[in-house]
């Protein structure tokens, strides 16, 4: 969930009980799996205690039988991952595929990746992966001059799981500050850097989340923290978020609150955008992922008040581009698809502002590079680009390769010629380079993937959900796909959070297509593909149309013959993991595998951990109101596991170092499955993969990418009843 700047042998596995179990426990959970040979092989589940704590909502007792799964800091909790981990490792290793996998995956992976150039100073800046490098590496290139490394995160651990998150120049490009994160935390340490010497020129700043980085020259920048949790840093609470100011030469100590202090100025989110000129300073104020307050100071006079720009959270509204006092904002206020406004600092309230660019019927992000704003719009969840200049006359629009996602178009107002990324599903990313004044765009970089885009097809269908409306969806595949409902499929989706899902080129996705495998993914409501008001269709008390349009999805390729049940796994990662356990607990039988990653699983519960209630515009909260709270019951798939059903097989993956979804969500979903699903001959296996020294996913090393994918795609493949490659 993103804010502002801002994955058996036939020996029979030994039951493993955890120490300490005072409580009630269960039976230990068998299940039984028919195998690829023809064999029955039995999974023998670790013991789970089962707790007698119940708690009340508007009169409705609800028990939550493993809470004690919450508590990431108790040596049970790390026993029980350890057990869960070592039978689900079992159940992997008699996969006779699973290797080579995970060397098909090695050899996607293994290719020279490099990133857009950016320009900061007398340099420009890039990233690259030499091939199965942990981390990206950030080069700089002055002129003609050989590229020179700026930042290695490889030397930053051993293992590849501390890595840079965020890095942010000054206006000069003489000093920059970079973010690192430790084993996938959201918790940030800052280092500050001469970028000359390449030195780290300060005392490490500590204790920063999701925060960005706002420069003011050299002097110093702003960035935003919340008080360090007492306890669990991974899954203590952390709802007031704070603006600080660090003056360059100072202790973190000295730092000056700038905004967050006060109960006045309680909010979950905070950021800032200082204008390039160092002239004013923007203050963004949110009380959940959608919508945020706009304040602003002018820096030039030391005793000025932020002035309340937009004094309510009813839109998102951020700094584009500024002119001495004129400022450029993108908003949605008034404007659900978005659009550019030009606001006076010296009187800015939103009756003065005037359209530069006006809402249009598609989707709006806009970026600046040189003279000129590139609106960047999305028609059915692909990409079409305009150019204007800063008064908003059209100057071209900009012709793409196909139809696919284009990113970039950013760069200083100095520069000319600036770039842009190109790739869809099947086609591997392209960096071009784009004269601005001319228009003329030319290839910089050609991706040096090892797959054949010509071997495969990618098409959009829309499909019809139980309400009538109308959903897209990119099926890729092999060429000369037989529908005879034959081909292991994928579906993936995560509607929610005004996230568009659009299509591009993923090595580990190519691995499955190389397979023979078909991947689906599904712009379902919630998402921003639509803008405002597709998004709203998908949240709090009309949250099932989601789970309805990702039903109808299966629905469409198993009636079109792309799949069958039996072939059909269904993926999604963090709000796509509530996706997933709320269609698999709903309707068990219509899919073969299920994949929830990194879930918010427990609806009734989840606005406690970490900064869970800033998650509340979609979701709603269980203790809001009664009707909240029953449908919140009513779909959590914590709450909605039942026994003797048969649900797919599961493999649920987390990583213990997940401190924005804690893996208490998937600990205790796992422990339900475990529980109540149907034993049998033939059983679906209810496992899950908890990776440590992992979080939500950013920063992950490439050796555990592979590790992960190569579990998943397994994983899909055996309980599909594929015996060999």
């Amino acid at each position: 969930m993103n804010i502002k700047k801002l994955a058996i042998s036939s020996a029979i596995l030994l039951a493993l009980s955890l120490s300490g179990c005072s409580q009630e426990t269960h039976s230990v959970a068998k299940t039984s799996v028919e195998s690829n040979q023809g064999s029955s092989a039995q999974v023998i589940y670790p013991q789970t205690k089962k707790g007698a704590v119940v708690d009340d909502y508007f009169g409705i007792k609800v028990a939550d039988p493993y809470r004690w799964l919450e508590d990431d800091m108790s040596a049970e909790t790390a026993l029980w991952v350890k057990a869960q981990n070592k039978t689900t490792q079992a159940y992997l290793s008699q996969i006779p595929y699973r290797d080579q996998i995970k060397d098909k995956l090695a050899t996607l992976l293994n290719y020279e990746k490099v990133g857009m150039p950016f320009i900061e100073g007398d340099y420009a800046y890039f990233y690259k992966n030499d091939g199965l490098q942990n981390q990206y590496v950030l080069y700089r290139q002055k002129g003609d001059a050989a590229p020179e490394v700026f930042i290695d995160p490889n030397t930053f651990s051993e293992d590849g799981t501390v890595s840079l998150s965020s890095i942010e120049f000054s206006e000069d490009g003489s000093r920059a500050v970079y973010l690192i994160s430790e084993g996938g935390s959201d918790w940030r340490k800052a280092r500050v850097m001469d970028t000359h010497s390449k030195e780290i020129i300060e005392t490490e700043l500590v204790d920063i989340k999701f925060s960005g980085i706002a420069w003011v020259g050299n002097e110093g920048f702003y960035y935003s923290s919340y008080d360090k949790p007492k306890g669990s840093e991974l899954s203590a609470k952390t709802d007031q978020h704070k603006l600080y100011f660090h003056k360059l030469g100072t202790s973190q100590a000295e730092d000056t609150l700038v905004f967050g202090g006060t109960a006045a100025e309680k909010h979950r989110y905070v950021g800032a955008d200082v204008t390039s000129d160092g002239k004013y300073l923007l203050v963004y104020a949110s009380v959940s992922t959608s919508g945020n307050k706009l304040f602003l100071k002018d820096l030039t006079k030391p005793n000025s008040k932020l002035v309340a720009v937009l004094n309510d959270t009813d839109s998102d509204t951020s700094l584009v581009s500024s002119s001495g006092d004129e400022l450029l904002l993108v908003t949605n206020r008034n404007a659900p698809n978005k659009r550019v406004v030009k606001m006076s600092a010296l009187s800015p309230s939103p009756e003065n502002w005037v359209d530069v660019i006006p809402e249009t019927d598609n989707v709006l992000s806009v970026s600046t590079g040189g003279k000129y704003i590139f609106a960047k719009y999305m028609k059915d969840a692909t990409s079409f680009i305009q150019q204007y200049d800063l008064n908003g006359k059209l100057v071209r629009d900009i012709a793409l390769p196909e139809v696919g996602t284009a990113k970039g178009f950013e760069g200083k107002k100095s520069q000319s010629d600036i770039y842009y990324s190109f790739s869809n599903q099947k086609t591997p990313s392209t960096i071009f380079s784009l004269n601005t004044e001319t228009g003329e765009s030319s290839v910089h970089l050609k991706s040096k993937a090892k797959f054949n885009s010509d071997n495969f097809e990618s098409k959009q269908v829309f499909y019809t959900s139980k309400d009538g409306t109308k959903v897209p969806m990119i099926i890729t595949h092999k060429k000369g796909l037989i529908l005879d409902g034959s081909n292991p499929t994928i579906l993936y989706g995560y509607g929610g959070f005004n996230i568009s899902l659009q299509p591009q080129f993923s090595a580990t996705r190519a691995a499955w297509l190389e397979l023979g495998g078909v991947y689906a993914v599904a712009n379902l409501r919630g998402g921003g593909e639509y803008g405002k008001k597709w998004h709203n269709a998908g949240t709090q008390l009309k949250k099932q149309n989601v789970f309805d349009d990702f039903i109808a999805a299966a629905e469409y390729l198993i009636n079109e013959k792309v799949t069958s049940s039996e072939k059909l796994a269904v993926m999604g990662g963090s709000n796509g993991g509530l996706l997933v356990g709320a269609v698999m607990t709903q309707r068990p039988e219509l899919f073969k595998v299920a994949l929830p990653a990194v879930g918010v699983l427990d609806m009734l519960r989840y606005h406690t951990f970490t900064s869970g209630a800033g998650w509340a515009y979609d979701y709603g909260k269980s203790d809001d109101n009664e009707a909240m709270f029953n449908y919140l019951h009513g779909y959590s798939p914590v709450h909605n596991v039942k026994s003797g059903t048969h649900y797919p097989a599961t493999m649920v993956t987390t990583g213990d170092h997940d401190d924005r979804v804690v893996p208490a969500h998937s600990f205790k979903f796992a422990a339900e499955l475990q529980a109540k699903q149907a034993t049998h001959q033939g059983a679906n296996p209810t496992l899950i993969r908890i990776e440590t020294d992992a979080g939500h996913g950013a920063g992950t090393p490439i050796s555990k990418t592979i590790e992960q994918y190569a579990d998943i795609f397994g994983f899909t493949l055996f309980n599909m009843g594929v015996k060999e490659l």
